[in-house]
């Protein structure tokens, strides 16, 4: 129960942050962000038994795909952070450190590359997409900043002990 509650923790936190991340890109630096209606859309369809689509922007809408995306975001931030758990044992939590959790989370940049964007219709690491190495650099300081939440998310539970 512990490890479900600190990934719980972990996840939020480390989630929350790269979305803040987004948010400062898209209002101070005009960087676009992922819509995730899309993502709800995508996991709306693979309940209907269609995981890849040619384009998801074309694809059917789903009922509160906005709703759907935004929590299987937060639920995979969870996820990622309990794998993040199991592969640092406690003792990160005790002690947290930034490598571990930047290697990690730039490392979850796979998942996107070879399943979300080619099940979005944009090819392997966006290889479709008018400009595939904007993409994914884009991709990569994403998860890069997931990495740092993970770490910043570790420092506040660590304080909060």
């Amino acid at each position: 129960m512990n490890h479900i509650i600190e990934a719980l923790m972990l996840g939020v936190g480390a989630t929350l942050f790269m979305d803040l991340w987004a948010l400062f890109r898209a209002r101070v630096l005009a960087v676009p962000s992922l819509d995730y209606a899309l993502v709800g859309r995508w996991v709306g369809h693979i309940g209907k038994g269609r995981f890849a689509h040619a384009s998801i922007a074309a694809a059917e809408p789903v009922r509160g795909e906005a709703a759907l995306g935004w929590a299987a975001h937060y639920l995979i931030g969870v996820v990622f952070a309990s794998a993040f758990l199991m592969l640092t044992g406690p003792g990160w939590l005790v002690q947290p450190s930034p490598l571990p959790a930047l290697v990690f989370g730039t490392g979850t940049v796979v998942l996107p590359f070879f399943i979300m964007q080619p099940a979005f219709g944009l090819g392997i690491a966006a290889a479709k997409t008018p400009h595939p190495g904007v993409a994914r650099i884009r991709s990569l300081i994403t998860h890069a900043s997931f990495g740092l939440g993970l770490y910043l998310a570790g420092l506040l539970m660590q304080a909060l002990r």
